[in-house]
């Protein structure tokens, strides 16, 4: 399992002359490769990284393109993916949920 790194406040460079502290870019790098390598939702991944949901999302869809282009379209199928299960999940959830009523 990944560990998230300690944030190091040092400032670099990406694509397209935008700057990003270091920190950042590494949570990036850390949350792209976990969800590619674990099949991870945004969801458990915001769970393991200790930060939002929007934050994951942010980082997974905006920020890595940024980054790595070809890691950015490995996530996005794994992405496309839970999205097009999702309603699977939710109503398994909803079925345990009433079984043990």
């Amino acid at each position: 399992m990944l560990v998230p790194l300690l944030h190091i406040y040092i400032v670099s460079k990406l694509k397209g002359d935008k700057v990003v502290k270091d920190y950042i870019y590494e949570r990036v790098l850390e949350i792209a490769n976990y969800i590619y390598e674990t099949k991870a939702t945004v969801r458990q991944a915001a769970k393991v990284f200790g930060v939002s949901k929007s934050t994951v999302h942010k980082d997974v869809t905006k920020r890595l393109k940024k980054i790595d282009e070809n890691l950015a379209q490995r996530v996005r199928k794994v992405l496309d993916y839970n999205k097009s299960e999702r309603h699977y999940r939710g109503g398994e959830a909803t079925r345990k949920k009433y079984l043990n009523m």
